[in-house]
């Protein structure tokens, strides 16, 4: 296939050292809500200018650091992005994928859902917030697998968490 693009391109595309495509675990999803009468109301953050993704409506996300474990890095981010700690962090059962051509690599990004209460401080990273229900949260979210995880998180809060999902949970926050 590369030998064929390369006659449209004009180029060589095969890798020269015969690597497979690779695959990392870079950063983290966090699906933040807040229950209103028992419904969840997801909380998108709007990436300011100067930064990366700047206009996008996005969930809570970050790198991880080296040695940090993923469910650290969902909670750093938490503080970070809102200036909270959840009331209890959870293992969305599924993970973001997509594939970068760019750099021939597969994300595997971990996914968390967390209960917060409320509003958020914003850092210099985001400049506006919104609280929103199911559907127009997705409708904000630029890519599918975010769209698909959100809607996977509130469907598992309208069916119940399995306790074996939860990172922890604080009955007083």
């Amino acid at each position: 296939m590369a030998r064929e693009l390369s006659r449209f391109c004009g180029e060589f595309l095969e890798k020269p050292d015969g690597r497979m495509v690779e695959t990392v675990v870079r950063v983290v999803d966090v699906y933040a809500y807040r229950l209103e009468e028992g419904r969840p109301q997801f909380l998108l953050l709007r990436r300011a200018p100067g930064v990366s993704y700047a206009g996008q409506w996005r969930m809570i996300g970050g790198k991880i650091r080296r040695g940090e474990a993923a469910w650290q890095t969902a909670l750093r981010e938490i503080e970070e992005e809102t200036g909270q700690q959840p009331r209890r962090l959870w293992v969305v059962p599924s993970l973001n994928a997509f594939y970068e051509w760019q750099h021939d690599r597969v994300n595997l990004i971990p996914a968390f859902a967390a209960e917060l209460t409320e509003d958020p401080v914003l850092n210099d990273e985001h400049d506006a917030f919104a609280w929103l229900d199911e559907e127009e949260a997705v409708a904000r979210l630029p890519w599918p697998e975010q769209q698909r995880l959100l809607r996977l998180t509130a469907r598992l809060l309208r069916q119940g968490l399995p306790p074996e999902i939860f990172v922890f949970e604080c009955e007083n926050a």
